[in-house]
């Protein structure tokens, strides 16, 4: 199985959480620059993720705050633009299941927002779910205050003959 290399990875055994865990993720700032460059930032100063997993019936719970400070490219200026997260989050874990077959054979899988991440290889990565959940903070559609965007005149002519008359015009004058 190919690994996929993460821009910030933080692992925890399961067995390391007993009854919670709290940990304050700092990146270094290599970590900074690999984790800009994987959220297509323009730059990241700073951040920081305070996490707490507790255990829970089915599985873990993750409850945190990520604060950041970056700089994102407006959409419509190309210019750099300064950005400040500060938000909570929660995520739920369950342990690895054996998929359910139903009558068919099919198995059924429900998708909704609050979908709980699976626990694989009895390790959560905290360094991963930092940076999702920056990414998750983050404007996917960045624009500037005041930036407009401007739709560029649509040409007279846009048939294919017109090319050809305007060659005409100039071959005859």
């Amino acid at each position: 199985m190919t690994q996929i290399q993460l821009p910030y990875s933080e692992p925890v055994r399961l067995h390391q959480i007993g009854a919670s865990l709290e940990r304050t993720l700092v990146p270094e700032a290599a970590d900074l620059v690999r984790i800009a460059k994987a959220l297509n930032l323009a730059s990241l100063a700073s951040l920081s993720v305070d996490m707490t997993l507790v255990p829970t019936v089915s599985g873990f719970r993750m409850d945190g705050r990520v604060k950041a400070e970056a700089e994102q490219t407006c959409g419509l200026s190309l210019e750099p633009m300064p950005v400040s997260v500060d938000r909570p989050f929660t995520v739920y874990f369950v342990h690895e299941a054996e998929p359910q077959n139903n009558e068919d054979g099919e198995i059924d899988i429900e998708l909704d927002d609050n979908f709980p991440d699976v626990i694989e290889e009895g390790k959560i990565d905290l360094g991963q779910h930092a940076v999702e959940q920056l990414s998750l903070s983050l404007d996917p559609f960045p624009r500037k205050e005041g930036a407009v965007f401007v739709q560029p005149p649509e040409p007279v002519d846009i048939s294919p003959f017109a090319a050809l008359k305007a060659l005409k015009d100039t071959s005859q004058g």
